[in-house]
């Protein structure tokens, strides 16, 4: 369980204390036990979250790997809902299918799947959480990754019709996608939530201590990172994928608070002439 606050100016006061879960990269294809599942799950649910996100890679190739676990995932909870993106692995890239049309039906079954969970899949779309007559804006891309990665996300799209002044949160699967395009946005996207490093399962997190080999690959790995008042927030995730462990890189369940932030006024001007 990591646990932080994210403050902004731009944070309506009535979104003030709202609770985020973020979870990530599942790979319920490695799943060995409903059990460990099931204690994950309620761990999310004793946090009484507002919103619950998820970014990406609910599978590993095949839509039909989240079906033994889905009552599980059905019963997490969230005040205003559960919203959720696909990651590089739910397209079913890395398998061979039949045909086009094979391949092409088992990403709508993963997503029908997802929609009997509760979630929302976001492809390139935005809602609004509304909330005593103010709101927030949560974006969803598909997944949009380096090379050899596909780029099906299309940010421009997601976030039409915002503005530069609304709180906003966007979901994007691979963090690369902040440094090429997100964190020098036109629009002010206040917070992205990514996963996909899982932190490559391995390496050194304790005591202020970050450190894995996957830094190599992406200068941001895990936790959170700031520049110019946006941040990104990069899940280790919760699942594993490889390898059917872990080494000083644990499961994650991220919850993010949000608060806002007052700006001080201007001291008042006094009169100091003659």
């Amino acid at each position: 369980m990591k646990e932080l606050t994210i403050e902004s100016a731009d944070l309506p006061e009535s979104f003030d204390g709202y609770k985020i879960v973020q979870i990530s990269d599942v790979h319920s294809g490695t799943f060995d036990s409903l059990a460990k599942v099931k204690k994950g799950i309620d761990l999310i649910n004793v946090q009484g979250a507002d919103l619950v996100l998820f970014t990406g890679d609910m599978v590993n190739n095949l839509a039909s790997e989240i079906e033994p676990f889905m009552d599980i995932f059905k019963s997490i909870e969230s005040k205003d809902g559960k919203f959720s993106i696909l990651g590089n692995h739910d397209y079913g890239d890395y398998v061979r299918f039949k045909s086009a049309k094979d391949k092409a039906r088992n990403l709508e079954q993963l997503i029908t799947n997802q929609a009997k969970m509760g979630f929302t899949m976001m492809r390139n779309t935005k809602k609004k959480i509304e909330r005593n007559g103010a709101f927030i804006n949560v974006l969803g891309v598909e997944n949009w990754g380096k090379p050899p990665f596909q780029q099906h996300g299309d940010l421009e799209k997601a976030a039409q019709g915002i503005s530069a002044d609304q709180f906003t949160v966007l979901m994007s699967h691979d963090p690369s996608h902040w440094d090429y395009h997100v964190k020098a946005h036109t629009k002010d996207i206040n917070l992205t939530l990514s996963g996909h490093t899982h932190g490559m399962q391995l390496g050194i997190d304790w005591l202020g201590i970050k450190w894995s080999p996957v830094k190599y690959r992406y200068r941001k790995w895990a936790g959170l990172y700031t520049e110019n008042n946006r941040h990104l927030y990069v899940n280790r995730g919760f699942g594993f994928l490889g390898w059917p462990g872990r080494l000083g890189i644990w499961p994650e369940i991220t919850v993010i608070r949000l608060k806002k932030l007052s700006l001080a006024p201007l001291p008042a001007s006094r009169d100091v002439s003659g």
